[in-house]
């Protein structure tokens, strides 16, 4: 724990230059005498600080008294610092752990890369969660990001979206993925790779026994399939429909991108009337209701059949709900002439 605090206290003389004992104890969030300590450890360490006195002094090290690394461009270090996601890391439990990861970057960098990389982080910033969704708690991810790097099967209590609602399984975590604001852990289980969302995980004991992780496995790779193989599997059936060209450019922000995509591929040319046919998939009979009737009366469902009924009924339940207007007779309403 010291030895660590102590590389900070270095890297953060390296980087800001003069630092009081205050300024150091607030970041390193331990009292001032410890910074006395600290600093004097340094100085019988070979590390050559010295203390400046007076209303503007403090603690500097010698001029010139920095490592650097070497080989790497202006592109690669802007690129290290935009790849830094903040939120996610603390998240894993890793937030301290990044911080003094790109502390010490800037410190070993030179001067002009690591002003290069403030300059991405303060122009650029990565916000991983989708819209419109609160974050899903995940009280339980940290203990599989630690389960995951220390190669440690686990046992779970996990609650599922059918029935058996919730089960308990043992797995071997091979690595967790964040996408669109949830997290997911793929595991090998029963001989398979299978994927699960940690927000469902509702207890959780990291085991004494190791996981062998299966040979040539890779992460992206396997995200990659699984994620493929989910949008193709999902959807299992189709609606026909006729829609304007207004719906078809409003399903881009309403529909999941794998719906709009695959009717705008379909989609004909439109008639006169600005309407055109297309197809859309669907999970289901209930999934595509619920979907296009977020188009109001610009779509039109032509096929299937159950799909049609169900519109219908929903259109004259709703009718009855709004009954129409009162037609205004404009003879009667000019009065006597």
């Amino acid at each position: 724990m010291r030895a660590s605090r102590l590389v900070s206290l270095l890297l953060l003389l390296q980087n800001r230059g003069r630092m009081t004992a205050q300024e150091l104890a607030a970041q390193l969030e331990v009292s001032v005498r410890t910074v006395y300590r600290d600093v004097e450890a340094l100085g019988e360490a070979g590390v050559p600080v010295y203390a400046e006195r007076g209303p503007t002094g403090g603690y500097r090290l010698v001029d010139g008294y920095r490592t650097r690394l070497t080989g790497l461009t202006a592109g690669e270090a802007e690129a290290i610092f935009l790849a830094g996601v903040p939120g996610p890391a603390g998240e894993l439990g890793l937030g301290s752990l990044l911080s003094t990861a790109e502390l010490k970057l800037r410190a070993a960098l030179p001067a002009e890369l690591a002003d290069r990389g403030g300059r991405i982080r303060q122009r650029f910033h990565l916000d991983a969660p989708t819209w419109f969704r609160e974050p899903e708690p995940t009280p339980h991810l940290a203990a599989l990001a630690e389960a995951v790097w220390a190669d440690r099967q686990v046992r779970v209590r996990y609650r599922r979206s059918r029935g058996p609602r919730e089960v308990t399984r043992t797995l071997a975590p091979l690595g967790l993925v964040l996408k669109a604001g949830r997290w997911y852990l793929v595991a090998a289980v029963d001989g398979q790779v299978r994927t699960y969302r940690v927000g469902a995980v509702l207890e959780l004991t990291v085991l004494d026994e190791p996981v062998d992780r299966p040979d040539g496995f890779d992460l992206v790779s396997c995200w990659q399939e699984h994620a493929e193989g989910y949008e193709r599997g999902v959807y299992r059936a189709e609606a026909r429909v006729r829609m304007s060209v207004a719906a078809l450019e409003l399903m881009a922000y309403v529909f999941p991108p794998a719906m709009s995509r695959a009717a705008r591929a379909a989609a004909g040319e439109p008639d006169a009337d600005g309407w055109l046919l297309t197809t859309v998939p669907i999970e289901s009979i209930k999934h595509g209701h619920i979907e296009l009737l977020k188009l109001g009366a610009e779509v039109q469902v032509l096929a299937p059949a159950e799909l049609c009924e169900r519109f219908t009924a929903t259109a004259h339940r709703l009718a009855a709900l709004y009954p129409a207007p009162v037609a205004v007779d404009p003879v009667a309403d000019e009065g006597p002439g």
